[in-house]
């Protein structure tokens, strides 16, 4: 798996810690990020394909900073929001699977390949020629994700990929997480579907508050929102 080092990086804004300093290295194949709304989870993760920079400190995937060298680490880390209406781009849905590739210069047969391959995967083959906007919320997900697969990334990162959705696109969405052999950071509230992962941390007020197990990370969680003076309620 590949290696995401923290090394003291932090982020301030206007005078306001946002995220602590962090020492920390992220080599797992399933990592999970929990914590209450602002408590820099989002941040965390945003720092590791260089949408956000470190104030102080530095991250590096694999040695490489996204910060200096965003572009490189892009190629390699696919960012799937929770919204995926904000990553719809193109006015059809295999435009708009095609138009991650835009940057590998490959042939046009293998784009069509690629693009053929990850819609049929995904469902969303008799689809191909519509806009993505006629599709439903979980659709809308699938194709946020094929558009992160389609350039076979080492790591996906998913922020709250489950939020909008009901139960049964819920449940989808997760088994399509499962299934992905690359390395696979999740930040949600969903906190079941952290159960079967290799580590979890959870955050508080931009402060890593705990880092290990699930269910220790996932009890520690818990006992935060149930506390009046700290968190918030879920």
């Amino acid at each position: 798996m590949p290696a995401i080092t923290f090394a003291g990086a932090g982020v301030t804004y206007e005078g306001t810690t946002v995220l602590s300093p962090l020492d920390l290295e992220l080599r797992e194949r399933r990592i999970g990020i929990i914590g209450s709304n602002g408590s820099g989870k989002s941040t965390l993760v945003r720092m590791i394909n260089g949408l956000v920079e470190p104030t102080e400190g530095t991250v590096l995937y694999d040695g490489t900073s996204p910060a200096s060298d965003g572009r490189a680490v892009r190629r390699r880390v696919g960012f799937v929001f929770s919204d995926a209406e904000s990553q719809i781009v193109m006015p059809r849905v295999a435009d708009d699977v095609a138009f991650s590739l835009r940057r590998f210069k490959l042939p046009r047969a293998e784009v069509r390949a690629r693009v053929e391959a990850v819609l049929e995967r995904f469902g969303l083959a008799d689809r191909a020629e519509n806009s993505p906007h006629t599709l439903s919320g979980g659709e809308k997900q699938l194709l946020a994700l094929a558009a992160v697969l389609v350039i076979e990334p080492d790591t996906v990162i998913a922020d709250e990929p489950t939020t909008l959705l009901d139960l049964r696109n819920r449940r989808r969405i997760i088994r399509e997480l499962d299934s992905l052999e690359q390395q696979l950071i999740v930040v949600t509230h969903d906190l079941e579907m952290l159960r079967g992962f290799d580590r979890v941390l959870c955050l508080n007020r931009g402060t890593l508050l705990y880092d290990g197990t699930p269910d220790a990370a996932i009890d520690t969680y818990l006992r935060l929102m149930d506390d009046p003076m700290d968190g918030e309620p879920l």
